[in-house]
Order: structure tokens, then C-alpha cells, then sequence
């Protein structure tokens, strides 16, 4: 996608909340939330990590007795027949319009094309799904007929889906003012103004896309120019003025900037949820039912679904594209190649100065020696970088990896940026393992590279480190992982308060935006930078709940760690004024993809819901790694050919490759919702398999509007 300097037409202030009575009423229930959370984890023992708790009201006794005394009220309700009576109807004009007939998939005459039967164009609250054209083969459906098959009783059914299209139109709110991405049929069946009426591009992030061959990855030239803004620090966010006056009078420029009382609110309101029975009941028995229904679509069409790949010329799973979407960069290399490479340094250069300590230079065999070790007789046992059985659940053993035989000196020395050898080593370790993915073709991956926020000079340090030693690849892009360390350098007197850990994360990010002539290798570096990442133990336990209360950054001066939802509110704050002062410069933005939900509270995962753009996990890439972890899944899941490719796709759709690249790898319409979004001469994709997932999301995403329609109606006729 061309870099755009119009910004996309979205709020440009962030919506401010009228903390009503009810707000206040969810406020202190999410704080209960909050302590039995604390409660249940001061009480787990060790072996509580890993058993799964049965906490769904399904399948205990009082709960089905509760259930079954208000079904039976609800039977002998008059009210309850009339609204039953007018979902029914809603219900039968929505299934009309999502169940397709027979000749809707004869195919597309020569001028006229096939009618997609779930397609919604939503114009208003109560309007319904219209059809748009693709075409489709015919396959087997499985269909639930009834009054609205919830399996729960309706007033509990109502409750449920509005509850659960309230949290998505929250999402839906922080994901547009972030640049972040939003279903877009979501949107459509929420009702959003804009959904029926914008391209269907819009709203995508902005990725730069890769040089031309002919032309210089490194190139320095083509910086904008200076704005001249100032940029201010208030709360621990940072604040774009057009000049001092404007500074002076508190004026800040025209860019959204967040609000932390509706923020907490919000996430008020997605905690409480996580308690509402009626929801969790309806959850449960969904996700149960969409289970059982792709194991019967399989059932019926997995040989048809076989049949469209076997007839789908040169494409199969091994040139399809895919992306490790989630690997750190020092765990890049298998540890073979970390081997490898560390013998062939010593073997050739053991003379070299590699370090200095107290003002003494030490050569690589010196540093050998007062490790007492011969890299001759190092193996990969001893080497002992590979994350086995024993770092499960425990994040101290896993950090412990990335230290080659229990050495922070190789570690300093091999796989860090910032050293006596400005990070040559580790630099020609990365660019063998780019090589061998440019050799593969298809595949791609998408290192971590460390900021800690220690000092503002870590920016410009790593982005000299990349133009140094030429580390781009068209087969990489990069992202930034910040790890959730202030504790440790407020306990050595490194950084003031946490204020200061976010000020040297993002300020010379915004200077670098604002101002890329004086920043010019810090400029080009960002380009191929395509989000942030926020790691570290999940299981830290921490007994603060972040709220409006909260001590802000610049008075966070103890020693404590924040908690996690703290971290992801800041970053996701700084994250979305820099994406849309960046958008207005035709810049490219960033995604925010942080580690979520390897352990800890519940917390974690709804300060995700509402400001990540999506969460990825994954440990080591070893050569042909990617193919050797889809083959182990292969196995473990039973998956087909088809399941394999359709996550290959969703790998790249999920990655910070560029439009123009997606395009290329997956299709021209690759941003669509569908069939119609799926090339399967690229992605090897049954047309079956898309067109499954898609009706199904449509019938899932109807059950909540009918809901709120019939609400309204039932309203309006009272």
C-alpha cells in the first residue's frame, strides 16, 4: 500500500466517558474481580500450573437446577412468548439471507458473478445482511434449525450477547484509534458508520514496503523535513506541540490522545464481564458447539476440500508462504550454528580483542581461559541454549537459555548489539540465518531486538548496529520487545522513576519522526520496524490493580514493578499518538503485539483484549525450523494439508509484511473477508475451507445483532 500523507478519516480526539452510576457500580465489581484474582493466585501450589480448572457453571448440579427453574419461569411468561415471537421472526430473515441455495454456487456466468449469501452491508441498527458477488464450489453444511439455538434461555441469551458486543465494540474503539486492525464484517454487523462505505484497505496498518532491487536498502537519502515540533512529556505520554507558544498554552496538536478514566472504565467493564454467568455459559456452550461443527464440516468435506488442492497446479504446502511470527532475535540460530560459529571464531581470530575490562583488553582466548573451557570440547549438551521440559512455567530457567554454557560473558560477547565489537558477532549470526531464509524463499520471520528505556541512546546504537553491518533481508522485518524491567535498574539507581523508562523508549521516536534529518539512520532503521513487544515473567506476581488512581510514571518512583496492565496501557498510549502523528507524515506505523497469557492473572489477557493488535509466541528457529514445527504440529493435531496451509496464510496475514508483499504472497484482494479474500493459486487454500470460516463467523457475529434488534423491538412495542 502506498504511504498515504492524508490521514485516514477516524476521531481525533479520544472519546471521553460520562462516568455514569452504573460505571461506578461495574468499577467496584471488576475490583472484586481483581482481589479474587490476587486470592486464587496467593493459594496455587505447584502443581496447579498444570491443571485446568473447571470454573464454567456447566456440569455443576446447582447450576443446571438454577437453570432449569428459570427456563421453566420463563415458559409461563407472556412477555417472554411475544419476545421469543419477534427473535423468531428476526431470526428467519437473517437465516434467509445467510443460508445460500444450490444455484448460487453453480458458478459465475460470463457477465454475471455469484452472489455470496453472508456478506452483511450494515447501513443502520436494524438493517440486514445483503449479498456480494464471488464464487463459490458446493459443499456440505451443517445447520441448526430452531427458535435461536443458544441452548440457554433467552433473557439469558439477550444478556450474553449484549454483554459480548459491547466488549467488541470496545476492542473495535482502541484498535481504529492505534491503527490496529478490526475484522472488518465485525464491524459491519456492530453497526460502525464507516464499515459499509470505506475501502476495504482502509484502516490497514502502513507497513514500508521492501526496496526494489535496484535500489539501496541503506540509503540516507530520502529523509522528510523537519516540523519543528515540540514534544513534552505529561503522565507518561507524550505530547506533540506546534511550537512553544502553543506549549506554553497547553494546546497540543490535533492527534488523538488517550484518557485514562475511560480507559480503566472500559477495562472495568471487560473484567466484570468475566463474571457474568449468563455470558460464561453461553461462551462455553458456543465454543463447544463450533468445535463439534468443524469436526463434522470436516467429516463431510475434507475430501473435497482435498480434491480443490489436488487440482491447484505447482501449489502445495512447501511453497506456500509463511512467517515465523514470533522469535527472538539471540534465539534465532539453532544451537548447532551457535556451535559452529563460536568454534570457527576461536579457531580463526582467537587472538582478536574482544572486550575490555578495567581499562585491560582481552582477546577471545583470553576470555576462554578465565572461563577454564576449550570451545574444542564444547558440545551441544554443554552448550546448553535448547528450551526443553525443564524451562515449562519457569521463566528464570527459560532466561538462562540465552546464556551459552551458563556464561553472561558469551553471552555479552555472541549475542547482544552493544558490546566491545559493536555487535559484529552477533550481526553475521543473524545475516547467516537471513541467508538461509532468502535460500528457502518462503519463508519469512520477524526477530525481537531489545530496548530496555536505560537511556535514549539505545535507539540511535541499534540502529547504527543495522546499517553497520547491512543486517536487512527481505525475508526479515523486526520487532521491538521491551522487557518489564524497571524494577532492576530503579533498585541500581539507573532511571528516576518510570516516567524516565518511557520518555528514553519513545522520545527518540517521536524526534525521529518529527524531525528525520537529524535522525537519518534512526529514520531508515524504523522502516523496516513493524511493532513492539512487551516480555518478561508473567508470573511476577504484583498486587496493585491499575485504575484512574494509580500513581502516574513520573511519581512512580519506588522500587515495585508495575503491574503488567500498567506496562500495556503506556505502551499502547505512546504506541497510538506516535502511529497517527506518523500516519500524518506518510510514515509507516507500528502494531503492538505484546507477549500475553503464558501465566499470570486474567488481567493480562484483558489489557490485551484492548490494546493489542494481536499476541505471538515462540522460542527457537532452526534451520528449516518454521517447516519442522508445522510438520511436529502435523503430527501432534492430525492436521491436513489444508489445515496446515490455511495457518501458513494466517501467518502472514497476521505478520508486518507490507500490502504490496501480501498481495503477492496471498492475492490481490488478500484484505477481503472470505472466499473472496483467498487466492488459492497462492496460499493452496480450499475455497471450501474460507467459505466455512466465514459463514461460520457471519452466523456467530448475527446471534449478537438479532439479539440487540430484538431488544430494541421489544422496546418499542412496550
Amino acid at each position: 500500500m502506498a504511504l498515504s500523507s492524508e490521514p485516514a478519516e477516524m476521531p481525533r480526539q479520544f472519546p471521553k466517558l460520562n462516568i455514569s452510576e452504573v460505571d461506578e457500580q461495574v468499577r467496584l465489581l471488576a475490583e472484586k474481580v481483581f482481589a479474587k484474582v490476587l486470592r486464587e493466585e496467593d493459594s496455587k501450589d505447584a502443581l496447579s500450573l498444570f491443571t485446568v480448572p473447571e470454573d464454567c457453571p456447566i456440569g455443576q448440579k446447582e447450576a443446571k437446577e438454577r437453570e432449569l427453574q428459570k427456563e421453566l419461569a420463563e415458559q409461563k411468561s407472556v412477555e417472554t412468548a411475544k419476545r421469543k415471537k419477534s427473535f423468531k421472526m428476526i431470526r428467519s430473515q437473517s437465516l434467509s439471507l445467510q443460508m445460500p441455495t444450490q444455484q448460487d454456487w453453480k458458478g459465475p456466468p460470463a457477465a454475471s458473478p455469484v452472489m455470496s449469501p453472508t456478506t452483511p452491508v450494515v447501513t443502520g441498527a436494524t438493517s440486514q445482511p445483503t449479498p456480494a458477488p464471488y464464487a463459490m464450489p458446493e459443499f456440505q453444511r451443517v445447520t441448526i434449525s430452531g427458535d435461536y439455538c443458544a441452548g440457554i434461555t433467552l433473557e439469558d441469551y439477550e444478556q450474553a450477547a449484549k454483554s459480548l458486543a459491547k466488549a467488541l465494540m470496545i476492542r473495535e474503539k482502541y484498535a481504529r484509534l492505534a491503527y490496529h486492525r478490526f475484522p472488518r464484517i465485525t464491524s459491519q454487523y456492530l453497526g460502525h458508520p464507516r464499515a459499509d462505505t470505506a475501502p476495504p484497505e482502509e484502516g490497514l496498518p502502513d507497513f514500508h514496503p521492501p526496496p526494489l532491487p535496484q535500489e539501496d536498502p541503506y540509503c540516507l537519502d530520502d529523509a522528510p523535513p523537519n516540523l519543528d515540533y515540540l514534544v513534552h512529556m505529561q503522565g507518561g505520554i507524550l505530547f506533540v506541540y506546534d511550537n512553544k507558544k502553543m506549549l506554553e498554552r497547553q494546546e497540543p496538536h490535533s492527534l488523538p490522545y488517550p484518557d485514562l478514566e475511560t480507559y480503566t472504565v472500559d477495562m472495568s467493564h471487560i473484567l466484570a464481564l468475566i463474571t457474568d454467568g449468563p455470558t460464561k455459559t453461553y461462551c462455553h456452550r458456543r465454543l463447544n458447539f463450533l468445535e463439534s461443527k468443524f469436526s463434522l464440516h470436516e467429516m463431510l468435506n475434507e475430501m473435497s476440500e482435498f480434491k480443490e488442492l489436488k487440482s491447484n497446479p505447482h501449489r502445495d504446502f512447501y511453497n506456500v508462504r509463511k512467517v515465523d511470527t514470533h522469535i527472538h532475535a539471540a534465539a534465532c540460530m539453532n544451537q548447532k550454528h551457535l556451535l559452529r560459529f563460536i568454534k570457527h571464531t576461536y579457531q580463526t581470530e582467537p587472538d582478536r580483542t574482544v572486550a575490555e575490562k578495567r581499562g585491560q583488553k582481552i582477546t577471545l582466548r583470553q576470555v576462554f581461559d578465565s572461563l577454564h573451557m576449550d570451545p574444542y570440547d564444547l558440545t551441544v549438551d554443554s552448550l546448553d541454549v535448547h528450551a526443553g521440559r525443564q524451562t515449562f512455567h519457569r521463566f528464570d530457567k527459560f532466561n538462562s537459555k540465552y546464556n551459552p554454557v551458563g556464561a553472561s560473558e558469551l553471552r555479552d560477547l555472541y549475542l547482544k548489539t552493544e558490546n566491545y565489537l559493536g555487535g559484529e558477532y552477533f550481526a553475521r549470526m543473524v545475516k547467516e540465518v537471513a541467508r538461509e531464509l532468502e535460500e528457502s524463499k518462503y519463508q519469512y520471520s520477524e526477530p525481537r531486538l531489545s530496548i530496555y528505556g536505560r537511556s535514549p541512546e539505545e535507539w540511535p546504537n541499534l540502529a547504527r548496529w543495522f546499517i553497520q553491518h547491512k543486517v536487512y533481508s527481505p525475508n526479515m522485518r523486526w520487532i521491538i520487545q521491551v522487557p518489564r524491567i524497571y524494577d532492576i535498574f530503579r533498585s541500581k539507581k539507573l532511571l528516576p522513576n518510570f516516567g524516565k523508562m518511557l520518555e528514553n523508549i519513545f522520545l527518540p521516536l517521536f524526534e525521529a519522526t518529527i524531525n528525520p534529518q537529524d535522525h537519518r539512520e534512526l529514520h531508515l532503521f524504523l522502516k523496516y520496524v513493524t511493532g513492539f513487544d512487551s516480555v518478561d515473567d508473567e508470573s511476577k506476581h504484583s498486587d496493585h490493580m491499575f485504575s484512574d488512581k494509580s500513581p502516574s510514571p513520573d511519581v512512580w518512583t519506588s522500587e515495585q514493578n508495575p503491574p503488567y496492565s500498567y506496562y500495556l496501557y503506556y505502551m499502547y498510549a505512546n504506541i497510538m499518538v506516535l502511529n497517527n502523528l506518523r500516519r500524518e507524515r506518510g510514515l509507516s506505523t507500528f502494531l503492538f503485539r505484546p507477549h500475553c497469557g503464558e501465566a499470570g492473572s486474567i488481567t493480562h489477557l484483558v489489557s490485551a483484549f484492548l490494546t493489542a493488535d494481536n499476541i505471538s509466541h515462540g522460542l527457537l528457529l532452526k534451520k528449516e525450523a518454521l517447516m519442522e514445527e508445522y510438520a511436529i504440529a502435523a503430527q501432534v493435531w492430525k492436521l491436513s494439508t489444508c489445515d496446515l496451509c490455511e495457518i501458513a496464510r494466517n501467518s502472514v496475514l497476521q505478520s508486518g509484511l507490507s500490502h504490496q508483499e501480501k498481495q503477492k504472497f496471498l492475492g490481490q484482494n488478500y484484505y477481503k473477508e472470505g472466499p473472496e479474500g483467498n487466492d488459492i493459486r497462492k496460499t493452496n487454500v480450499a475455497q471450501i475451507r474460507m467459505a466455512f470460516r466465514y459463514e461460520t463467523l457471519c452466523n456467530e457475529l448475527s446471534f449478537l445483532s438479532d439479539a440487540m434488534k430484538s431488544e430494541e423491538i421489544t422496546a418499542l412495542t412496550k
